[in-house]
């Protein structure tokens, strides 16, 4: 079983890609939270489980992280960017 993290840094618009941000700029929403990134992840099709007292290496802050389970037909960068499209959404 694959599991993917996926950190709020990822998807952070207002980071740059040297401090973590992995997906393009236009795919990525200002400060995500881990209930958002963990809701998306669902609407994609995957099982996700919230770790809240994790902290991204690159931060000081504990934001939290995401776990995505059973997303053996996926790469990371397309779990990514399926997730940053849906996060969008959620904004509107």
């Amino acid at each position: 079983m694959v599991e993917n993290v996926i950190w709020p840094a990822a998807l952070d618009a207002t980071l740059t890609r040297s401090e973590g941000r992995r997906v393009a700029e236009d795919l990525a929403v200002p400060e995500p939270t881990v209930e958002e990134i963990a809701k998306a992840v669902q609407q994609v099709g995957y099982d996700a489980r919230i770790e809240r007292d994790k902290t991204y290496p690159r931060e000081h802050e504990p934001r939290g992280r995401v776990v995505v389970t059973n997303a053996d037909d996926a790469t990371k960068s397309d779990l990514l960017g399926a997730v940053a499209a849906y996060l969008q959404v959620l904004r509107e």
